[in-house]
């Protein structure tokens, strides 16, 4: 597979990690949500993200998990999380994913980060750790890292650390950053690639905004392929029709502390993989969640064959 460009679009579905009951690795549904995602229409993967249990893997485990993926997904371009704490993590994680052939990585910025001048820092000195000329998705996420990058500590990283291609927009509120984006690109700054996360949360208005698509994983991610399709070909009310068939289920699935529970749940009633496990500290959803989800996915069945 080739490695990621500022040109990358569509969808890029989060994987997650599935574990059995006792917590050990499930390799055989590894596998089958490997394909699962491929054949749900998915341009790439990316693994070793946050819903992907990242932290309750060790090096060892993450090495293992990404050699399976790149080798499973062949062509299809698979991007590597690997943030840590530290810059050594960074570069050994890095050089080993890369070597296994892996389309670039993702790196989120440590807590801790208070100023502009800090992260703009930070990335550089990240993106060095990562490797020469491995390209480098940055994740905003400030919900979860509590890093806040401004409009201006963006804009300059992109400026400085050309290695950034990617920007995995989860702000929020946010649109307004894509926005800037874009306008700071049409005065001249080079592009990058945009794709948002939040579960696709906000994927249509995103994707109007100037959003090249989505990387973030959804129980449903037929409902992402279909979307940034429809909304790139200009059917927009169809794009929404179908999101909003969707919509109580993605907005269920973001809820802290029990969107992985959920979306494990859903991944299992489908078959995609064989339990709900989530590693420990975590824990899977109970009863009257998964009632609720149940109840959900029925609905949201019904209003699909409405739709057509």
């Amino acid at each position: 597979m080739g490695l990621l460009t500022s040109d990358a679009a569509g969808v890029y579905v989060i994987s997650v990690t599935p574990f059995a009951p006792d917590g050990a690795i499930d390799w055989e549904s590894l596998d089958r949500v490997t394909d699962f995602y491929l054949e749900a229409g998915a341009d790439g993967l990316t693994i070793l993200g946050m819903m992907g249990e990242a932290p309750k893997l060790t090096q060892a485990e993450a090495r293992e998990v990404a050699a399976r993926v790149i080798a499973r997904a062949g062509e299809v371009p698979v991007v590597v999380g690997v943030s840590a704490p530290g810059l050594a993590a960074i570069s050994e994680l890095s050089a080993a994913v890369m070597d296994m052939g892996a389309a670039g990585v993702m790196i989120a910025p440590p807590g801790g980060l208070a100023t502009d001048g800090q992260v703009v820092g930070y990335y550089a000195n990240a993106a060095e750790a990562a490797g020469q000329g491995v390209p480098v998705v940055l994740q905003d996420f400030p919900l979860s890292t509590k890093v806040q990058i401004s409009d201006a500590a963006l804009g300059r990283i992109v400026e400085t650390v050309p290695q950034i291609v990617m920007l995995k927009h989860e702000d929020w509120p946010g649109l307004s950053k894509i926005s800037a984006v874009r306008a700071a690109e049409a005065e001249g700054r080079r592009r990058i690639s945009i794709l948002c996360g939040n579960g696709g949360l906000f994927l249509p208005e995103e994707m109007a905004r100037g959003a090249d698509g989505a990387m973030t994983g959804f129980g449903f991610p037929e409902m992402m392929v279909d979307v940034v399709r429809l909304m790139r070909a200009g059917e927009v009310d169809r794009a929404q029709d179908i999101f909003d068939a969707y919509l109580p289920l993605v907005r269920y699935e973001q809820q802290p502390g029990v969107g992985l529970a959920v979306r494990k749940h859903v991944l299992a009633s489908r078959g995609i993989i064989a339990s709900p496990a989530v590693r420990k500290p975590g824990a899977p959803a109970d009863a009257a969640v998964r009632a609720e989800v149940d109840r959900m996915i029925a609905r949201q069945t019904a209003r699909l064959a409405e739709l057509g």
